[in-house]
């Protein structure tokens, strides 16, 4: 079997810190806060049969730069290559994330709607729970039908500053 070449590059911005990972194909993930490479060694492991994690901060140069400009409020939108491995209906969730514009969000009853799986709003919850591309898909975006803050894999503070970033709180 044919290894992945995973590169991986540690990304620091002022209070943000996390690994970001890409394959030949494109960006494939985004840590969490202040995790080590283990936690992007966990999410590699069950994503490929064989891979291999190398450190290269100039390959992953381009992909830190548009995460810098969007933290900074300078971007909206990401203009990379992503290749982020899941599910089909995994993928599905994703893409009607990508689809909700900056600044505005959605429930997660809405997403559901929009997959044509009205009644699958905890499969939805699940699929955005695995979402290895944090801010690029944004998931952040999704909030409970109450507008309360939920579940966030970088947890609810990083939630809640991308929102304020955002102006969507």
């Amino acid at each position: 079997m044919q290894e992945t070449h995973l590169y991986w590059s540690n990304f620091i911005m002022q209070d943000w810190q996390f690994i970001v990972v890409a394959s030949e194909k494109g960006l494939c993930y985004i840590g969490s806060p202040y995790q080590s490479i283990e936690e992007v060694n966990n999410w590699a492991l069950r994503c490929y049969s064989h891979y291999k994690l190398i450190q290269d901060d100039q390959k992953l140069q381009v992909y830190k730069d548009q995460l810098t400009s969007y933290l900074l409020g300078e971007a909206e939108t990401f203009q990379l290559q992503i290749d982020p491995i899941g599910t089909r209906f995994q993928q599905q969730v994703w893409e009607a994330l990508a689809e909700i514009p900056y600044g505005e969000t959605r429930s997660y009853a809405e997403i559901a709607e929009r997959i044509n799986r009205p009644r699958a709003v905890r499969a939805v919850g699940s699929a955005i729970g695995a979402n290895p591309l944090l801010m690029v898909i944004p998931c952040h975006r999704v909030i409970g039908k109450n507008g309360a803050l939920t579940g966030f894999r970088a947890g609810l503070e990083m939630k809640a500053k991308l929102l304020k970033l955002e102006q969507a709180m």
